[in-house]
């Protein structure tokens, strides 16, 4: 058996569900492989097929500093890596894969090219994922979708979580939230309301989506409908499992649109800083992709600020109920009720 091969990806949990095409194609070619991932991540991965180990670095905890990564850096020597690869153009991603001493180390040439001993040219435009293919030197296929090893105990779960809250049909699900404060469209509670009597909905996301959750809960039983607040009870694999049995997922840019596209969910995703055009939006064949165009203040950063720089958010605030309502529509997730 040849020496295993790691990935060093500490990015937020949506980039590294997007580098799982990559894992795929490394493990076809080198047997599985091990990864280096935050501790938040290291659940969303350990059960894919094409990992061998996950190793939580906790880059911002216990392993903060220079004394962490040379302690996370030795502890990785022992496993006598033949080839790292660096998705993550991070100068403590390649500095680790150096302390560990891995002969070949592969990245983007606008990261830290004198710490590798290969780099590859990062393409301007194109999909994030076919990107990341390319430090694989695999040429872009833009059928390539991320996944993600959900078990039959993470699908059961969301299916005990779904039937607790009285939703058995089909339903739309909505991911309000987002770590960036610019990325959350205002109006899921005003959607939701729209939606109820034509689909159930069901909220998913973070312990600190809960309030909205509960917002929109009573918007939608105030129009008669049926939904159900899952925020903050489910394992990221469980909320991904919970997706996949969502006639359609309207999200913002954030982790649970690289959910949706990982299980198959048509996806209606809301742009406001950022745009599809940077890379990460979906590319399903029913998927929308939803942003106010004309703004001259638009996009304003790469991931997305705390708060809109000029205070009054258009980008976010202009995009209409009834031009989401409309995506949704096209995806044909209304017409479903199985």
């Amino acid at each position: 058996m040849t020496d295993p091969s790691l990935v060093i990806q500490t990015a937020f949990l949506g980039d590294v569900v997007l580098s799982t095409p990559l894992l795929s194609v490394l493990a076809e070619r080198h047997g599985p492989v091990d990864v280096v991932t935050t501790p938040a991540a290291a659940p969303l991965i350990e059960t894919h097929p094409a990992v061998r180990r996950v190793i939580p670095y906790a880059k911002r905890g216990a392993d903060r500093g220079f004394s962490g990564l040379l302690r996370v850096g030795r502890g990785l020597r022992a496993e006598r890596y033949a080839f790292a690869y660096l998705p993550h153009r991070s100068l403590r991603s390649a500095a680790l894969a150096l302390i560990a001493r891995i002969p070949r180390r592969i990245g983007f040439a606008d990261g830290w090219r004198l710490l590798y001993t290969g780099s590859r040219p990062r393409p301007a435009t194109g999909h994030e994922i076919d990107r990341l293919l390319t430090l694989a030197d695999v040429l872009p296929h833009h059928q390539t979708a991320p996944t993600l090893g959900l078990t039959a105990a993470d699908v059961a779960a969301a299916e005990a979580a779904l039937r607790a809250g009285g939703i058995a049909g089909a339903f739309a699900a909505l991911a309000p939230g987002s770590i960036w404060g610019s990325k959350r469209w205002p109006h899921y509670v005003a959607l939701a309301e729209r939606l109820a009597g034509r689909l159930d909905v069901v909220v998913v996301g973070g312990t600190e989506d809960t309030p909205l959750g509960v917002e929109i809960g009573t918007a939608v039983a105030r129009a008669g409908g049926r939904s159900a607040n899952l925020c903050g009870q489910l394992t990221l694999r469980q909320s991904a499992a919970a997706i996949r049995r969502a006639a359609v997922l309207v999200t913002n840019d954030s982790a649970p649109l690289h959910f949706a596209q990982a299980v198959g969910t048509p996806t209606v995703a809301i742009f406001g800083p950022t745009l599809p055009s940077f890379g990460f939006g979906p590319r399903g064949p029913r998927d929308q992709a939803l942003g106010v165009d004309g703004l001259p203040c638009r996009p304003c950063s790469a991931h997305g600020p705390a708060r809109c720089p000029l205070g009054h958010h258009l980008c976010m605030q202009s995009l209409r109920v009834e031009d989401v309502l409309h995506a949704i529509e096209e995806t044909g997730a209304l017409h479903r009720r199985d």
